[in-house]
């Protein structure tokens, strides 16, 4: 493969600590490259030594005569008096952009929801982001580096973003490299990692999956002293391969040694005994939506209804992962649970011994302490916390959680984004809520920390409600996972996937009905009516499917209270009633899905 760009010898210091020393890397054509490493060792630095943004103190970089580079920085700042159309698509005329596929596709997969002629002062810290990076798409480059790119979108964003990177060369062509916290997106566009340590870079051979692997397999030959985090990293790896084999089968590593690294390990949950013990710190009744829907007042003075008709019982030990589209409701409906947001109709039930606590994204708890030191905020906190059956010091969660005992004198609005994030997060659960819900949780942490975070919630005996664009730790800490479509909530079985393909299947329709009402009537001889016994076979058909909808919600429900008065230390009834509740959600899932269809064709 031909060489693109490269790094000889490249050292570089800063007056603290040295963050490469003798570094060598080089990047060919057909390479892409996911760059990991903890927070603050050096992985942004790396791509903008490599770009040539900023200069090392030794050795050298070099770049093939004639290769193109395009890199979306964290910093990058769109001049404000730009508009949307001006950045994305610049000076082009609009019959020469709307012609080339890439540019539609690109505006389509990250722009379509801002206005067109909006200046850049007027949108929100997400849009701008999302504007940087198409304005970089669109054009054509032979190596693209980007940092955080997955940042600000959601869950079909990330997805596009990854098929759109696959689809953007030919696989012998281009190279890319991309620093992301996000393991889905690192294992869909990888072929190989580059793991930023110890001012080093240490490569290994596919996307993260691949990496564990080789990493416990490091690890493991290391010293004594590593075998926390192989520990942890071992419990990473029996995960992907028990929950995920789609996922590892991709990457060319030696499944055998996987399957023996993971023989004694544990699932990564005990789900009966924490169902157990979530009922006995919540009892059977947790929150409840009872047919509720919120609107609020627009510009106009009409009601924009954001949520409507919603059902939810929420099970004592229940953990659910909640999908939908930037503004489809997610913190609305968060926001009824944790008892922020009042429904317009329908009633709200919460149990009497319900503590709810939320880490969202704004990091309002460490306000009133961001001059004290967190030796001192620790010190004012419970002098245990139990997790795993195992009876921890404050301290000792702050180090599972990744802080140094050097770092305790620090004061609070001096720790970083992903430090603020894990004291934060150490601080609720030393309050020891029952119901927990996380709220973009990912956001300023590395891959390790992540790692760490999840591990300590594998063993956390309480309702948990997780809201996030990052698909990986969706599937990781969750067990079912729900989605916000067209202001409805519904489970989906199939998680992500299925969420995708009901999305991208409510986007064909609308499409093919956009496009039909747009055609006159003689062109195609006008829209397709249905004959009477055609719509009254369809209405009989919608008539049944309903009816069974109904009956399998009633037996959902009735199981939900089985489970509240059912003996928990009965682990094969318990299994049973788990058993039942996945055929039965399967069942109303399909059902939804034909309804649906069914409600489009009478509609057409």
């Amino acid at each position: 493969m031909a060489h693109l760009l490269g790094a000889e010898n490249l050292h570089l210091e800063y007056p603290t600590r040295v963050i490469f020393d003798s570094v060598t890397v080089g990047l060919s054509e057909g390479e892409r490259i996911g760059v990991v490493g903890r927070n603050g060792d050096g992985k942004s630095t790396l791509l903008r030594l490599l770009a040539g943004r900023q200069e090392p103190d030794g050795g050298r970089v070099t770049r093939r005569g004639g290769v193109t580079l395009g890199m979306l920085d964290q910093s990058d700042e769109l001049p404000d008096d730009l508009t949307v159309a001006e950045a994305v698509v610049g000076g082009r005329a609009e019959h020469e952009w709307a012609g080339d596929a890439r540019t539609r596709d690109v505006i389509a997969g990250l722009v379509a929801d801002i206005p067109w002629e909006a200046q850049m002062s007027r949108l929100s810290g997400g849009q701008r982001r999302r504007t940087a990076l198409a304005a970089l798409l669109t054009h054509d480059w032979d190596v693209l580096f980007l940092d955080e790119p997955t940042n600000h979108l959601d869950v079909e964003g990330v997805a596009w973003l990854a098929e759109h990177l696959k689809r953007r060369w030919s696989p012998n062509s281009g190279g890319l490299v991309v620093v992301t916290h996000d393991r889905w997106f690192l294992d869909e566009v990888s072929t190989a990692t580059w793991e930023v340590h110890d001012a080093t870079i240490e490569p290994f051979e596919g996307g993260y999956a691949a990496y564990v692997l080789q990493r416990v397999e490091r690890d493991r030959m290391a010293a004594a002293t590593e075998s926390k985090r192989q520990n942890l990293l071992r419990k990473e790896l029996a995960w992907l391969r028990r929950g995920a084999p789609a996922r590892t089968s991709k990457p060319k590593f030696r499944i055998d040694a996987a399957n023996a690294l993971i023989e004694n390990e544990p699932p990564v949950r005990d789900s009966v005994a924490l169902s157990q013990l979530a009922v006995a710190r919540l009892g059977k009744d947790v929150v409840d939506l009872l047919d509720v829907s919120v609107s609020y007042p627009s510009e106009n003075g009409a009601e924009t209804e954001v949520l409507r008709d919603v059902e939810w019982r929420i099970a004592p030990g229940e953990r659910s992962g909640i999908l939908g589209v930037n503004g489809a409701g997610k913190s609305t409906l968060l926001g009824l649970i944790a008892g922020t947001v009042q429904s317009t109709s329908g009633r709200v039930k919460r149990g009497k011994t319900v503590r709810i606590a939320m880490l969202d994204q704004r990091l309002a708890e460490l306000a009133d302490i961001q001059h004290e030191r967190i030796s001192a905020v620790v010190a004012r906190e419970k002098t245990s916390y139990v997790t795993g059956g195992k009876e921890l010091t404050p301290g000792q969660l702050l180090e599972r959680l990744g802080f140094t005992s050097a770092q305790l004198s620090t004061p609070v609005k001096d720790l970083s984004g992903g430090q603020k994030r894990r004291l934060q997060l150490m601080l609720i659960l030393l309050h020891e809520p029952n119901v927990l819900i996380l709220d973009e949780p990912t956001n300023d942490l590395d891959t390790d920390m992540l790692a760490a975070m999840e591990d300590l919630l594998d063993s956390w005996p309480g309702t948990l409600l997780v809201v996030s664009h990052d698909r990986y730790l969706l599937e990781r800490v969750t067990d079912s996972q729900y989605a916000i479509l067209d202001g409805r909530l519904r489970h989906v079985p199939g998680g992500v996937d299925e969420y995708l393909r009901l999305r991208r299947s409510a986007q064909q329709v609308q499409a093919a009905q956009t496009a039909a009402a747009g055609k006159p009537a003689a062109a195609h001889g006008g829209p397709v009516e249905l004959t009477g016994a055609e719509r009254r076979a369809l209405e009989k058909e919608l008539s049944s499917v309903e009816r069974r909808m109904e009956r399998t919600g009633h037996e959902l429900g009735r199981l939900h209270d089985d489970f509240a008065t059912h003996d928990q230390s009965d682990y094969v009834g318990l299994g049973r009633l788990q058993s039942r509740q996945r055929e039965l959600e399967e069942q109303h899932s399909d059902l939804e899905t034909k309804w649906l269809e069914l409600s489009e064709r009478l509609e057409a």
